[in-house]
């Protein structure tokens, strides 16, 4: 289900132009597909990088300290391939973390504050994650083309 979800994700953002995947939603939201994609991959690499494989050290691509909304979502001047290909290869790595588990009931620790979180909450978090923002994309791609489904 994570897969599909993933996979709803880069249907919506398919066949549109550079300026067209920056597009927000609507005033004073700053959604827009690219920003979704460039929060994903951060959110990727937070639940599998940082905490399933417990590698703090696993950069982060688009949130900052100090930025209380992140920038992941600041997408005027976003190199849109570049976005995509970062989301590609989190995807990829999160693929490789989780077939290196035994189990669903593999943990991991979340850096802030220590919380012990299994391979299966991560899983279910992620695809409830994709799929209310796959909610977001479609009402995005819909004001962009009148494209609708999923």
């Amino acid at each position: 289900m994570l897969e599909f979800n993933r996979e709803t994700l880069a249907r919506k953002c398919s066949g549109l132009t550079a300026d067209q995947l920056r597009l927000r939603a609507v005033e004073p939201s700053r959604l827009s597909l690219i920003g979704l994609v460039r929060h994903l991959t951060d959110v990727e690499l937070g639940w599998f990088g940082r905490v399933l494989s417990e590698a703090e050290d696993t950069p982060f691509m688009y949130w900052r300290d100090g930025a209380p909304d992140g920038s992941d979502f600041d997408v005027d001047d976003a190199d849109v391939d570049e976005a995509l290909r970062l989301w590609h290869n989190a995807c990829a790595q999160s693929r490789r973390i989780t077939d290196a588990c035994e189990s669903v009931e593999t943990f991991g620790v979340y850096p802030e504050g220590g919380d012990r979180y299994s391979l299966r909450w991560i899983l279910t978090h992620m695809i409830q994650e994709y799929a209310r923002h796959n909610g977001h994309a479609d009402l995005i791609r819909e004001r962009i083309d009148g494209q609708t489904g999923d």
